[in-house]
């Protein structure tokens, strides 16, 4: 943690701070390094397990999303994505009291977990988004949107990867002054990519648009220490319940079939907690 680089963000002395030097926590045992800074202290017994263990990254994440587009009381928001960092965006607008927040995807599961917490699912596969959110808002669109989905975004030809998809379509829907944040994954390389653009990190998206509508864009990893704190203390005081997402709970030997099914997006799928 640097106190004088980049002053509040843990690890951010050089921008994105990729995966460290150290081995998955993934197992019976660990070693935590740094462990009086890196740890968070949670109060005795089980009632919150699935809620504290989302603090770890998708809730702070979610949650990053919103604040990096500013998500304020009565705001309408648009979340591309409802995956697990995508549904923890949309529940954080909800937490920030967000009017109306839609979220977009094509998973039944996740279109449904989405409308159980308070969303309005839009269904991709249907049509496209930003109309359909369009003829929801009088024309207008949202004030603030969110890109939970990155790099491997997807258009609406099934299995074709179009990696400027989703950010070009938040800038479509989010309304004119209005904030965009992107929690989403984008890569400066990707030698898979499509295209020679895409290999090279590089993105086909309407920044003129983006001028024009005089929109503001937030993007970067979470950082997760900033958010962690505070959103224990929402889940301690019964405000905040993120566990509603976890699909499955699985003993660890079971984990290579489990990331198997939640690559394929098969058998409702959505967030896994293994258990050693």
């Amino acid at each position: 943690f640097c106190l004088t680089v980049n002053e509040g963000f843990a690890g951010g002395a050089y921008g994105y701070v990729a995966m460290g030097p150290y081995r998955g926590g993934q197992a019976e045992y660990l070693r935590v390094p740094y462990a009086d800074f890196n740890c968070l202290k949670l109060p005795p017994g089980m009632d919150h397990e699935k809620d504290f263990a989302l603090l770890a990254d998708v809730f702070p994440t979610g949650y990053h999303g919103c604040e990096m587009a500013d998500v304020r009381p009565g705001d309408s928001v648009a979340v591309y994505g409802a995956g697990p960092v995508g549904l923890m965006a949309a529940y954080s607008a909800l937490l920030r009291a967000a009017s109306k927040v839609f979220c977009v995807d094509r998973i039944p599961e996740r279109l449904e977990a989405a409308k159980a917490m308070g969303a309005i699912p839009v269904d991709f596969s249907k049509g496209d988004p930003v109309r359909q959110i369009k003829d929801q808002t009088h024309g207008e669109g949202t004030d603030k949107g969110v890109d939970a989905v990155g790099y491997q975004a997807h258009g609406s030809e099934p299995g074709k990867e179009e990696p400027a998809a989703v950010l070009n379509n938040v800038i479509e829907t989010v309304r004119p002054t209005g904030a965009i944040g992107v929690p989403g994954l984008y890569l400066s390389s990707d030698p898979g990519g499509v295209n020679e653009y895409a290999r090279k990190g590089m993105l086909l998206i309407a920044f003129g648009k983006l001028f024009e509508k005089g929109q503001r864009i937030g993007t970067g990893q979470c950082n997760v220490k900033k958010y962690n704190r505070e959103l224990r203390d929402l889940i301690i005081a019964g405000r905040a319940q993120p566990g509603f997402i976890v699909s499955h709970e699985l003993p660890l030997d079971q984990a290579p079939e489990a990331y198997n099914k939640f690559d394929k997006r098969i058998e409702g799928y959505t967030k896994v907690i293994l258990h050693p």
